[in-house]
């Protein structure tokens, strides 16, 4: 790996599904939101119209896959690299997955993303080991 100032940097390959039940959650919170600041011509305010849908459903569908990412990360004892260095690279077509995503079902991706060892839950893991 590389190193940076956090330590040494290594690209991770993620393939990982993005639960129904968070996705749905996402979904709802962004359809609340998104009615607060609703103000469509020919719409009352608050009211999302049906052209909008498809992309609070890309949005919901992108956030659930950046959230599980981050779980990913955290899990493993990984830290994320912070500004550009950080991105998360998702392999799939994330407006394509979206179209044809049913509210609640499982999205499967992959992804890459740099990040480096945590050194304060390394050390806690290996403390463990006998």
């Amino acid at each position: 790996g590389v190193t940076s100032d956090e330590g040494t940097v290594y690209k991770f390959w993620l393939t990982a599904k993005a639960e129904g039940a968070l996705l749905k959650s996402i979904h709802s919170d962004v359809l609340k939101e998104s009615a607060k600041k609703a103000n469509f011509p020919g719409f009352r305010k608050g009211q999302v119209p049906p052209y909008a849908m498809p992309q609070i459903r890309g949005f919901a569908v992108q956030e659930g896959i950046v959230q599980t990412c981050q779980s990913a990360v955290d899990a493993f004892g990984l830290k994320s690299l912070k500004g550009s260095d950080g991105e998360v690279e998702v392999l799939e077509d994330i407006p394509e997955v979206a179209k044809d995503y049913k509210l609640g079902d499982d999205v499967q991706f992959t992804a890459t993303f740099n990040a480096v060892l945590d050194p304060a839950v390394a050390k806690s893991s290996t403390d463990d080991v006998i």
